[in-house]
C-alpha cells in the first residue's frame, strides 16, 4: 500500500505528520511517498493551504493534523478492502 504525504520544507505540521506516519509504519507496513507540493503547480494550487495532506487508497484522508490511532484505523480498513472515507474534522 502506498501512502502519499504532500508537504513542504520548514513546515512543523508536515514534520509532525511524517513522525506520526513513521510510528504507524512500525506496526503496519506501507510505502511512504513524500512529495513537495511546490514541485507541481497543480498540486500547489490544490493543497497549499491544507498541508500536510495524507492520501490513503487514492483519497485525501487527512489534512493539517494527524492522530496516530485514526491513521492506523484508516490503513487497516484500506488493507481489508474497505473503502477509506475522508476523516472528518481535519481541516474542513
Amino acid at each position: 500500500m502506498i501512502v502519499r504525504l504532500y508537504s513542504k520544507p520548514n513546515c512543523c505540521l508536515c514534520d509532525q505528520a511524517k513522525e506520526v506516519l513513521e510510528r504507524v509504519r512500525e506496526r503496519i507496513p506501507f510505502e511512504l511517498v513524500e512529495e513537495d507540493i511546490r514541485a507541481s503547480p497543480a498540486t500547489f494550487a490544490a493543497y497549499r493551504y491544507d498541508i500536510p495532506v495524507v492520501i490513503i487508497d487514492g483519497r485525501d484522508t487527512f489534512k493539517l493534523r494527524l492522530e496516530e490511532a485514526e491513521v492506523e484505523a484508516c490503513l487497516r480498513r484500506a488493507m481489508n478492502g474497505t473503502p477509506v472515507a475522508h476523516s472528518g474534522g481535519h481541516g474542513e
